[in-house]
């Protein structure tokens, strides 16, 4: 098929790259344009401008697709349709309607339930016991459209987000290619109106650590938002970033410091199983507590 890609992050880098492998036409690949990173600010390309420009494949980054000379650049490419994932621009419905057969959205969840920005995270931190990808024809709403594929995958007790995240990612490059390979024999499936949640955008204000929740919120805060932003503590004057947590038995005060790396909660424990501390590599809690006296309590 003649396929317009739209994606931006590492979690669409593999839907890429299956689709090439699968033959597809690629008529071109949109994305966020290069932002300013790294301590020299200099603008840097997304994971997926990089990708296709390795690939060969003619790139666009818009600023917008709601002015009259981006949606006819858009529909001049003549797609059979348009695929989606993680691309970060909301699709006016000039965009939607310019391939022939749609555009169709890959979703980290298993809608209705996280339709939204950050549906990893949120399955993560709310204590799901699945996730899933779920291929979706795109309409207007958020995340509505009616579903083609579903695929569920158990979430691990100590998974973090960034552990899902490529997980998930490689389900969505297989169940892409699947999708567009069976496109005339799948039946859309409307979303059931009861279940709906939304998985708001990841707030760096909501990173700190509260020690007085229970150890089981407290250790589903650390994974899922491990890698990013992060969950972080004050530990004697520095902030350490908590990459990684399990549920252990100890009882103390809030934040106090049992034995290595294990801290008490407002009910219960957790051990944290890496850390990072400010300028230096993520690592394993062991060899960060080679380097770094916890204290008594963390704040």
């Amino acid at each position: 098929m003649r396929v317009i890609f739209m994606g931006t992050p590492d979690f669409s880098v593999p839907v890429l790259q299956a689709l090439v492998d699968a033959g597809h036409d690629i008529a071109a690949v949109y994305c966020q344009p290069p932002r300013p990173a790294g301590r020299g600010k200099k603008d840097r390309p997304s994971p997926v401008q990089q990708r296709a420009e390795e690939l060969g494949l003619p790139v666009r980054y818009p600023a917008s697709l709601r002015t009259a000379e981006a949606q006819a650049d858009f529909a001049a490419l003549n797609a059979d349709i348009a695929v989606v994932v993680a691309y970060g621009l909301i699709l006016p419905q000039a965009i939607l309607d310019a391939p022939a057969q749609g555009c169709l959205n890959i979703h980290a969840s298993l809608l209705p339930r996280w339709r939204g920005a950050a549906p990893i995270h949120r399955a993560i931190m709310a204590g799901d016991a699945q996730t899933g990808i779920c291929i979706m024809q795109m309409e207007a709403g958020l995340d509505t459209g009616p579903v083609l594929l579903r695929a569920a995958t158990d979430i691990g007790v100590d998974e973090t987000t960034g552990q899902l995240h490529d997980r998930l990612s490689a389900m969505g490059a297989e169940m892409i290619v699947q999708a567009l390979e069976q496109l005339p024999d799948l039946t859309p499936t409307p979303q059931p109106e009861d279940g709906v949640t939304y998985a708001a955008k990841i707030d760096k204000a909501e990173a700190r650590v509260d020690w007085t929740e229970d150890a089981t919120t407290v250790a589903r805060k650390i994974n899922g938002l491990s890698p990013f932003p992060g969950a972080w503590c004050d530990v004697a004057g520095e902030r350490i970033k908590l990459l990684g947590a399990r549920v252990v038995a100890g009882q103390g005060a809030a934040g106090a410091v049992l034995e290595g790396f294990t801290i008490a909660c407002g009910e219960g424990a957790i051990a944290v199983t890496r850390a990072q501390r400010a300028g230096k590599k993520a690592m394993a809690a062991q060899d960060v507590l080679k380097g770094l006296d916890l204290g008594d309590r963390f704040g």
